[in-house]
């Protein structure tokens, strides 16, 4: 399994080395997220972010063999995208009855283990052959960032308190389970706004009456400089960035050079930090949205699993 955390790890820092903060690039063409082209679902959490590497000119991406399977190919030269997804593999085991060795052992029971794999997709741009009927329309879907982003903020079921101070710090508190943001005027741009909100936001959902994340206190923040403090800032980044998608605002995020080397040098040390932390960060944003994440994940997975074309760990 590391070698796929080492794949896709190793594309996001050669990123961060180019200066591009993978999360603070829009993602979408036409106003539709990156969509598999045969189940029509959207990719989602890290994938996102992977297929945003490429100035891609269509939101739909398919396999090679999916692109067979409708007639066309592959131009000569084209490059593929990694995405990933989560394969559950049955695992027997036996256990025995309370009171330790020498009892009777019980009948096999099976445990359900998540496998991380990955496989290759190509944008349809980089396709030829295919049938034009077989491409849903990408229509452009009109949408109103500021009115969205409030029905975000307001479809937060049992939120946190929000209040507004004259100060120039955001933060969220968890034994208050309150939200502090400076008031809308100390913001250069609306976008910078609501990227601060979601990211609070995004914080908020980690307390233990909502999604209870490791390292998650309920009456205090990781400490700052440690590695659940580091964790934590990650997936408030990448979780306001899911939300801005959703709300069609770009990202307002720093681009200096200490935020660049910071997730970068983060990054190369733990080659699992970000897909763990995107996995999580996907799952806040659900939360804010009201989807129900286990559901989502599930159709997720069996829609970007095609059999044969992914990659061992």
């Amino acid at each position: 399994m590391s070698k796929v955390y080492e794949v896709i790890t190793n594309q996001i820092v050669a990123q961060l080395e180019q200066g591009v903060v993978p999360w603070a690039r829009p993602w979408k063409v036409d106003g539709l997220a990156p969509s598999n082209l045969v189940s029509r679902r959207p990719y989602r959490g890290i994938n996102v972010f992977l297929l945003g590497f490429r100035a891609a000119s269509t939101p739909w991406w398919l396999t090679f063999r999916q692109a067979k399977a409708l007639g066309g190919t592959i131009r000569a030269g084209e490059r593929s995208t990694p995405v990933i997804f989560w394969r559950w593999v049955d695992r027997s085991g036996r256990e025995t009855e309370a009171g330790g060795a020498g009892e009777a052992n019980r009948a096999p029971r099976r445990e359900r283990l998540p496998v991380l794999r990955y496989y290759s997709v190509f944008n349809l741009d980089q396709t030829e052959g295919i049938d034009p009927s077989k491409v849903p329309a990408a229509d452009a879907v009109a949408v109103a960032p500021v009115p969205t982003a409030e029905e975000i903020v307001a479809g937060f079921q049992e939120p946190p308190t929000i209040e507004h101070r004259a100060q120039p710090r955001a933060f969220y508190r968890p034994a208050t389970d309150s939200v502090t943001m400076p008031p809308r005027s100390a913001f250069g741009r609306i976008e910078g706004y609501y990227s601060t909100l979601f990211h609070e936001l995004t914080h908020a959902t980690g307390h233990t009456k909502r999604l209870a994340r490791p390292g998650f206190d309920k009456n205090h923040a990781a400490p700052f400089g440690s590695e659940p403090y580091a964790r934590e800032e990650l997936v408030a980044e990448l979780g306001a960035a899911f939300l801005c998608g959703e709300a069609g605002i770009e990202p307002d995020i720093p681009n200096s050079a200490a935020y660049i080397d910071h997730w970068r040098q983060n990054l190369s040390r733990d080659s699992r930090l970000v897909i763990t932390a995107a996995q999580q960060a996907q799952r806040a944003a659900d939360y804010i949205l009201g989807r129900a994440t286990k559901a989502l994940e599930e159709s997720a997975a069996q829609s970007e699993e095609p059999a044969g074309d992914e990659q061992a760990a």
